[in-house]
């Protein structure tokens, strides 16, 4: 089984400019401790202190926010595309 991670130009500097790549993962938990091996510095970005995803993170399995899906829960399918979003907030009207 394998997924397609996909990243914005803002996370995928912390995976030596790769924009995509394949995972084994079967779930978010899984594939956020694949980030450990493979990508240090992205999951650094994108995990909090105790792991878990950080609550700017926004993850959509083919256009679908995973929190409608089960959130943590939810089991990959093969060739799901994963999409790994930072929300963008600030500024000034």
């Amino acid at each position: 089984m394998s997924v397609k991670v996909v990243l914005p130009t803002a996370l995928a500097r912390h995976t030596e400019g790769h924009k995509s790549f394949a995972s084994e993962a079967q779930d978010l938990p899984a594939l956020l401790a694949e980030f450990d091996a493979k990508y240090p510095a992205l999951s650094q970005n994108v995990k909090d202190a105790s792991g878990k995803l950080r609550k700017f993170i926004n993850v959509y399995v083919n256009d679908e926010d995973i929190r409608f899906l089960g959130g943590d829960a939810h089991q990959f399918a093969d060739g799901d595309e994963v999409m790994l979003i930072p929300s963008i907030a600030g500024g000034k009207l």
